[in-house]
């Protein structure tokens, strides 16, 4: 059902009358004030980003806003992207909706926005409606995400909900190698069981690759690095003796676990597969 304010506004998605009250934006993040719509409470105003992750910051939000995220390529592979969405845990003063051609779809509320849960969805699934809910201060509203486009395997991945915890078979561990954002050998230093998801604290003897800087060199050993990679709560994981082979994505700034196989299982997979000429990319495994 739609809301009281959302009504009048169907018009607008046609219509679409634009005022310019954006006072910060670049290809890749925007920042508005609501204030500019004052007199004005039903405009709809157009943003478009068109880089693979950035930010929006609403503040004093008033009417609404549609946001057209897309990639900056014309690449048929661009239409199996996924959008993330990761809210601010001070989000407030609006209601999410997808937009499909007039037809809305809410996606996040604004009492929801606050526990800061990445939302994903299919770029095919339309642009963000972004409603300001009715409030008679809105001094203390605003509304702030960080967004990421990834390809939909991934995202499919990050959210299975059938088997999360399912060891990689060989393939995938081999694969893995290649193409995630972080490969590190290194040791198991603690679990800690948090809100919603494991936090495991690793120190890595070797680090192959990195997206961005989820670990930082260690104090107490020159050569060494420290960091922390989150796996879902299910998955029980426990500290273990043994060198590891960690890979994982990075989303939102922080490193999520993929295949993680005892360093010794790899290597021995590693060289079967360079034996038959069938490993995806080389490693250096000295």
């Amino acid at each position: 059902m739609l809301t009281p304010m959302l009504a009048p506004l169907l018009p607008l998605l046609l219509l679409c009358r634009i005022s310019f009250c954006q006072y910060s934006s670049d290809q890749c993040s925007w920042k508005g004030s609501g204030l500019t719509h004052e007199g004005h409470t039903r405009d709809v105003e157009q943003v478009y980003l068109r880089c693979s992750q950035g930010s929006l910051e609403w503040l004093y939000p008033t009417g609404a806003i549609i946001v057209n995220l897309r990639p900056n390529t014309a690449s048929p592979a661009a239409t199996r992207l996924s959008v993330c969405i990761k809210p601010s845990i001070d989000s407030t003063g609006t209601n999410i909706y997808l937009d499909r051609n007039g037809k809305l779809r809410l996606l996040l509320r604004e009492q929801d926005q606050s526990r800061g849960k990445v939302h994903c969805f299919s770029i095919q699934e339309g642009a963000l409606f972004i409603e300001a809910v009715l409030h008679m201060d809105i001094s203390r509203r605003i509304t702030a995400f960080q967004y990421e486009l990834v390809s939909d395997r991934l995202r499919a991945e990050a959210h299975s909900l059938s088997a999360p915890c399912q060891p990689c078979s060989d393939q995938e561990m081999l694969l893995a190698v290649c193409t995630n954002d972080f490969v590190a050998r290194g040791i198991i230093k603690k679990v800690e069981q948090e809100e919603e998801h494991s936090s495991v604290t690793v120190e890595i003897s070797r680090l192959y690759r990195q997206k961005t800087q989820v670990f930082t060199s260690g104090v107490a050993r020159a050569r060494s690095w420290i960091g922390h990679i989150k796996m879902p709560l299910q998955c029980g994981v426990r500290s273990g003796e043994g060198d590891f082979l960690f890979t994982g994505t990075v989303r939102f700034g922080e490193a999520w676990m993929g295949c993680a196989p005892r360093y010794k299982d790899f290597l021995r997979l590693y060289y079967e597969a360079e034996q038959q000429g069938t490993n995806p990319c080389h490693m250096d495994t000295d």
